[in-house]
């Protein structure tokens, strides 16, 4: 609290001389221009982007709605530097510059995804977001913990949901696809000089390509906005959507995703998720003077999800299970979060100023039982039906402050300073129950942590901004790293109360140009950068591996990764009918600390056998079924998995015409490991997108607009696989789903592109 106190009387000190240095210089810099401060997590109207310091892209709700995506992965891969996983609809996980390319379980992402001003985690690292409630897009690169803390390693995504007048009238919209897929939106609107507001409802369901990952949505979602006076408005949004997905359709090896591409045989970890989502947010702005605005915001978002997993393998009485519905464990998986945020911004002459308190109190229960009665092998003993694995709360409280500073010494000259802090803290408490040895648990543990941006940009050059910053991100230990041995205590693995938050250090530079080509207006940007990160958090055993009595794990800050790279990203046309537009990434990540992964060979959890080449226990034989061993790598100085050297995105736009715009876009991924250890490959691919859109004032209809079109992906059925991780010896399709003591091609798990996908739609909005 003593520090707290200390940062807190700082701030202010530097605030005060910061506004007595303004009032002497205001004098002597009439002839500058006006600052504005770019940074706020409430509310991203005051952009400047001519002077911004950090790379960043900004989306229009028009500009997503034009290209006709059922999932974000179709927006964002135009974007230089970003990678997107997806499990089913428009649930996904963003993943900026390579950071966090090595994870793909129940980890955070590293870029934190802001929904009107909050962001929102979601256990498993995805984030569901509603593709139709969406009416900007801001994306910033770079660590971006400054504005809005943990988990801001690489950046952030800042999604603001429909509002304002822009929505009035009534729209209607339906789609069908591919796959049984379908969609129907309806909207109403209204606005006057003093109320504005609309009400929506939407659906969207498909069977999809892989076998059991049908998925369906429904959402009603609202928006009221109440102008209180000429200069500050109250704005309440509320939405409540349910979801259904079942499995993903992943597949072990190359022989399987060769020949049973949809994954018909062969069980997931986890299906059949059943999610429940409800956001409220409140937002007071006032405009106090030309000069000066004050932002409040409070909000409750929360997520109930409950779904399957664990594979069934023998039954009560111990015969063999294979059913693709049995599943041992439910879970269920309720989290809330809810805070107030506030922020102040003033400018006077080349000062601008801005400064924030934010508050959270988050709360995550999760309780996992026995689906079904069962064993784990045909002997006793059995698990019982209803039996109780963990019963845990976890709260966390959050208090931050933050702020930014920017100055214009001189008239192209500008330098911006942002800087936050965080105290995190964590309290769990785990009901008695079997298996945390029926003993009360209950930890606590707070952590205190400082971000910053530090940036210059330079307008010297007609249309040109030259740009630079150096900024961090960090993510504080989750509750699952530090008290693991306590959340299992009959298993070989330890608490580490002890864990440091991992660290991201980013530096940029970039240009930023309007131009003239062949006669055309063009305008580029581009960016280098570097991200080094340290004390990232890994099992002391590597990453997914085993444990017993001699290789106890525990999670260590043992691991450190830098990406580097170049992001081009370059638009253009050839007439008013033909406009085209280019985004490309060149990035080497490489792990600087990775010393221990021990890779499984046989079954984790069967006997292990050390590191011999054969499965046997002292004279006799056995299958690598019953028993395993652990050969050990040093993965320092390799690649970081899944993260292609070179990516490029093309799309065109032909107006040929009146009401006619037909789009191509060509997108290439190079080849790419598929693992830490470098061993196999996730080849490289091109695909061809194409859409046709048509645009028409319908007289019939009152003059209202009625607009059509068709898109179809992947054109010519491409062969190739959206993901591709490989980790340990699996159960796979070319072994009849049994180990083998190997890991080859055929132990990875690989998502197949379902080919050809079509979707054609209709809108009328009047």
């Amino acid at each position: 609290m003593k520090q707290n106190k200390t940062l807190i009387a700082a701030a202010i000190t530097a605030l005060v001389a910061t506004n007595a240095w303004t009032q002497t210089a205001t004098s002597s810099a009439q002839t500058m221009r006006q600052i504005t401060v770019t940074g706020s997590t409430i509310d991203d109207r005051f952009g400047d982007s001519a002077r911004e310091p950090s790379s960043t892209v900004n989306l229009s709700g028009r500009q997503i709605e034009e290209q006709h995506v059922d999932n974000l992965v179709q927006v964002l891969k135009a974007i230089p530097g970003i990678t997107v996983d997806t499990s089913g609809g428009d649930e996904l996980k963003i993943k900026f510059r390579g950071v966090e390319n090595q994870r793909y379980m129940g980890e955070k992402p590293g870029v934190a995804i802001v929904i009107d001003g909050v962001p929102v985690f979601e256990r498993t690292g995805k984030v569901n977001i509603n593709l139709d409630n969406i009416d900007s897009i801001k994306v910033v690169k770079g660590g971006a913990s400054y504005l809005f803390g943990e988990d801001a390693l690489a950046g952030a995504v800042i999604i603001t949901t429909k509002r304002g007048a822009t929505n009035k009238g009534v729209s209607l919209e339906s789609d069908v696809g591919s796959f049984g897929y379908q969609r129907q939106l309806a909207r109403v609107g209204y606005a006057s000089d003093e109320w504005s507001g609309h009400f929506q409802v939407s659906s969207r369901k498909a069977d999809d390509y892989h076998f059991q990952s049908n998925y369906s949505g429904k959402a009603a979602t609202g928006n009221l906005r109440w102008l209180l006076n000429s200069h500050s408005d109250l704005t309440l949004g509320v939405e409540k959507e349910t979801r259904f997905r079942d499995k993903h359709g992943v597949v072990t090896g190359v022989t399987q995703a060769d020949q049973d591409p949809q994954g018909v045989y062969g069980r997931d970890y986890a299906r059949h998720f059943d999610v429940d989502l409800r956001r409220m947010n409140l937002t007071y702005s006032n405009d106090i003077s030309e000069k000066s605005n004050l932002l409040a915001l409070v909000y409750q978002y929360t997520d109930h999800t409950v779904y399957w997993s664990a594979p069934q393998r023998f039954s009560s009485t111990g015969a063999a299970v294979t059913s693709s519905d049995a599943y041992t464990t439910l879970n269920d998986y309720d989290q809330t979060q809810r805070g107030f945020k506030t922020e102040f911004r003033t400018a006077e002459g080349p000062v601008g100023l801005m400064g924030g308190v934010e508050i959270k109190r988050n709360q995550y229960l999760n309780l996992t039982s026995a689906k079904v009665s069962y064993r784990n092998s045909p002997a006793p003993p059995t698990t019982l039906i209803g039996s109780i694995f963990g019963d845990d709360d976890t709260r966390e409280a959050v208090q931050a402050f933050y702020g930014e500073v920017k100055w214009s010494p001189l008239d192209n000259w500008t330098l911006t300073g942002n800087a936050r802090h965080d105290q995190i803290k964590l309290d769990y408490f785990a009901k008695p129950v079997s298996g945390n040895g029926n003993v009360t648990i209950q930890e606590s543990k707070t952590f205190d942590a400082n971000s910053l941006r530090i940036g210059l940009a330079w307008t010297g050059q007609k249309d040109t901004t030259w740009f630079g910053n150096l900024s961090t991100g960090f993510r504080a230990p989750s509750v699952d790293q530090l008290y693991r041995g306590s959340q299992s205590p009959t298993s070989s693995v330890a608490n580490n109360p002890n864990l440091k938050p991992e660290q991201a250090v980013t530096v940029e530079l970039g240009m930023r140009k309007a131009f003239v080509l062949m006669q055309r207006n063009a305008q580029v940007e581009a960016t280098l950068f570097d991200i080094d990160r340290k004390d990232f958090i890994l099992d002391t055993n590597g990453q997914y591996s085993s444990s017993n009595a001699a290789n106890i794990a525990r999670f260590e800050n043992i691991g450190g990764a830098r990406s580097r790279g170049l992001e081009l990203a370059l638009k253009s046309s050839v007439s008013d009918a033909l406009s085209w537009d280019v985004a490309y990434t060149y990035l080497d990540s490489t792990f600087t600390q990775y010393d221990k992964f021990l890779q499984a060979l046989g079954n984790p959890r069967g006997v292990l056998v050390g590191s011999t080449a054969a499965c046997t226990i002292g004279n006799a034989a056995f299958s690598w079924n019953s028993c395993y061993q652990l050969a050990p790598y040093n993965n320092t100085g390799n690649k970081v998995p899944r993260v292609p050297p070179h990516t490029l995105n093309l799309r065109t736009a032909w107006k040929p015409a009146q009401g006619w715009k037909v789009t191509g876009e060509v997108d290439y991924r190079a080849t790419a490991y598929a693992d830490e250890i470098n061993q196999e490959k996730w080849p490289e691919r091109t695909v061809f997108n194409l859409t046709v859109d048509y645009g028409t004032k319908v007289s019939w209809l009152g003059g209202n607009t009625l607009t059509a079109f068709v898109r179809v992906d992947n054109v010519f059925a491409t062969k190739y696989y959206t993901s591709a991780r490989g980790t340990n010896d699996s159960q796979s399709y070319a072994t009849a789903f049994k180990y083998d003591g190997k890991y080859t091609a055929e132990d990875m798990s690989i998502t197949v592109d379902p080919g050809r996908v079509w979707r054609a739609g209709l809108t009328l909005r009047f």
